[in-house]
């Protein structure tokens, strides 16, 4: 979990687009939370048995709250899906009724093939609607989680972008790469490899739900960052002024 201006070289890594960032305030949730989780097939439970074994569907026990789960296979900011179009128009499309207190937006990798050119503006756009349809729901944007090792060098890309983007509007963001979630000693007891696979099994979902829930507790105990005034500078008066 990063949080911009926080004293960590992670988050501190961010450079520019974090520097001036305004950083965000606790997460405070009612005591059983209305969760939105949004995102790719992640979220939609890929490679869980059944899908609704998935960390989004998890994520409500852990949070003593409700999960309304929307995730598309293949969908990303630039890249339409197998069963729905890409986040922007999906996002179109919620149903502006639910009223959550929360909106997790996650990933994606699947935006990785695509050139670089456009994804920010295709975030920000998608990110201005998710805030105008909730406009009192916190938003956490929860980034990809690596499918391989190494971390390819798009997945990084694309996990840099989202983190200086969700920085400049004072918004939390949950880094798996840069938390290093998956690595080469848990990948195989995480990660189902087999064929079409490279998603979640079963166990991988059940720690991937407990690290974002553990992850928005962190966010709800942060303290309140208050912003300082640089003191007024007085100039001496020489003698006999």
């Amino acid at each position: 979990m990063l949080r911009p201006q926080a004293p960590d070289p992670v988050a501190l890594s961010a450079a520019s687009g974090a520097a001036n960032a305004e950083a965000p305030a606790p997460l405070v949730l009612p005591e059983h939370p209305r969760i939105l989780v949004f995102g790719d097939s992640w979220t939609y439970g890929s490679a869980a048995t059944p899908p609704t074994d998935g960390y989004a569907y998890r994520l409500a026990d852990l949070m003593d709250g409700t999960t309304i789960v929307d995730g598309v296979r293949g969908s990303g900011y630039l890249k339409p899906g197998l069963d729905g179009p890409a986040y922007g128009p999906r996002i179109d499309g919620l149903d502006p009724l639910l009223q959550p207190d929360l909106v997790v937006i996650e990933g994606s990798i699947n935006d990785r093939r695509l050139p670089a050119a456009g994804y920010r503006p295709a975030v920000d756009a998608a990110w201005d609607r998710l805030a105008d349809i909730y406009p009192d729901a916190r938003i956490v944007v929860l980034g990809p989680a690596p499918q391989v090792l190494p971390v390819e060098k798009a997945t990084a890309r694309i996990d840099r972008d989202l983190q200086e983007l969700a920085a400049q509007r004072g918004w939390w963001y949950i880094s798996p790469v840069q938390e290093e979630w998956i690595t080469p000693q848990n990948y195989a007891g995480i990660i189902d490899t087999g064929i079409g696979r490279d998603h979640p099994s079963n166990e991988g979902h059940r720690y991937l739900a407990e690290k974002v829930a553990a992850a928005l507790r962190e966010m709800a105990a942060a303290p309140v960052t208050v912003a300082v005034e640089p003191a007024e500078t007085v100039q001496p008066v020489a003698p006999g002024k």
